[in-house]
């Protein structure tokens, strides 16, 4: 168990669980879910905003977010 925050280039993981009051509506709307894939293309070179990829959708997402959802790894 980890954040979206924690994952490293390439890794893939489905998320868990996440406080609806510190989601923006917007990432809910791209499929920010519980049960979807999320899996990490990038960050910044500050590690702020990470560019992530949820079920096929590239989306930028600042890291005090992504360490608010929580995310199961996918072991290959």
């Amino acid at each position: 168990m980890g954040t979206i925050a924690t994952l490293k280039k390439g890794q893939r993981a489905i998320i868990t669980e996440f406080s609806v009051d510190v989601i923006p509506l917007k990432l809910l709307e791209m499929g920010c879910l519980p049960g979807n894939e999320v899996s990490l293309v990038q960050t910044a070179p500050f590690k702020d905003p990470l560019y992530i990829n949820i079920n096929g959708s590239h989306l930028a997402i600042r890291k005090e977010t992504a360490a608010q959802i929580t995310i199961e790894l996918i072991i290959n």
